[in-house]
């Protein structure tokens, strides 16, 4: 109870520290920036610097309880946990995970983490548009010092493709909202940080839309038959951390989570080449 207490006030301390640095470094309010032809710029503007950062924890369904502290950027139109349409197996799982998420959790572990969970990234992520090359990139800072590629050459997904932990991405403009279509994912990662499990049929469509210059408001639709009763959607809200850039984030380097964790047997945590 007392090394889940510690762990907890370090989660809300940190949460804290990252709101403090969203609030110091908001930009003044002003219009959404657009490129030239008067689509959305969803990163940063010419002769300036700055990424999206969330806004304390960010939490697909409301959860008072959750081990990860929410902050103050779930949308209202968040499911409540009771409601999320876990199949009896997941919700067992969820609920493991909350009781040992510090220990299992894959991104403590350096593993490339899927669209909410690279979102919601502690130190925050930039967004790099690439029409030269039909394709927009995702950097996260605070994981595995790894990106998502999104294909916007208007081809469909790969037949047969080879389960990885980003999944394979494909993008479109619906109107002033970027919408994102991922799947190829294999089971090695978490949807988000509170422990949301998933199997290897998810599907993920992700919704960005900056409505002025510091607010970007992500929404994603879960689609898993093999973990959840039917689809159900989550999301929350970003804010711009003007003049803030990436910083190299090697989680790989002096990582001492397999040192320091115990394993469910009360024995140091082995290391596998997959994460449950």
């Amino acid at each position: 109870m007392l090394k889940r207490a510690v762990i907890t006030f370090c989660i809300v301390l940190l949460s804290a520290m990252s709101f403090g640095q969203v609030r110091q470094n908001r930009a003044p309010s002003r219009p959404t920036p657009r490129w030239p032809d008067g689509r959305v710029n969803l990163g940063t503007f010419p002769g300036e610097k700055g990424h999206w950062i969330r806004q304390g924890r960010a939490q697909l369904a409301s959860n008072p309880e959750s081990v990860i502290s929410a902050g103050p950027g779930g949308l209202s139109t968040n499911p409540k946990m009771a409601d999320v349409p876990f199949q009896p197996w997941a919700r067992g799982m969820y609920e493991y995970r909350q009781e040992n998420f510090e220990r299992d959790a894959p991104h403590s572990r350096c593993k490339p983490s899927p669209g909410p969970r690279q979102v919601g990234t502690a130190y925050g992520f930039e967004i790099v548009e690439m029409p030269e090359l039909q394709r927009t990139l995702v950097f996260d800072i605070g994981g595995p010092y790894s990106f998502r590629i999104i294909h916007t050459d208007g081809k469909p997904h790969p037949k047969d493709l080879e389960p990885t932990y980003t999944g394979h991405s494909i993008g479109k403009w619906e109107g002033e909202t970027f919408v994102v279509d991922t799947v190829g994912f294999n089971e090695g990662s978490w949807i988000e940080a509170e422990g949301f499990p998933h199997t290897d049929k998810l599907h993920l469509i992700e919704r960005f839309t900056r409505s002025d210059f510091n607010s970007l408001r992500y929404e994603v639709t879960v689609d898993d038959p093999g973990a959840y009763t039917k689809t159900w959607t989550g999301g929350f809200n970003l804010r711009w951390n003007l003049g803030a850039e990436l910083f190299e984030y090697v989680c790989q380097e002096n990582n001492r989570v397999e040192e320091t964790n115990e394993g469910a047997d009360g024995a140091l945590r082995r290391s596998s080449l997959i994460v449950p």
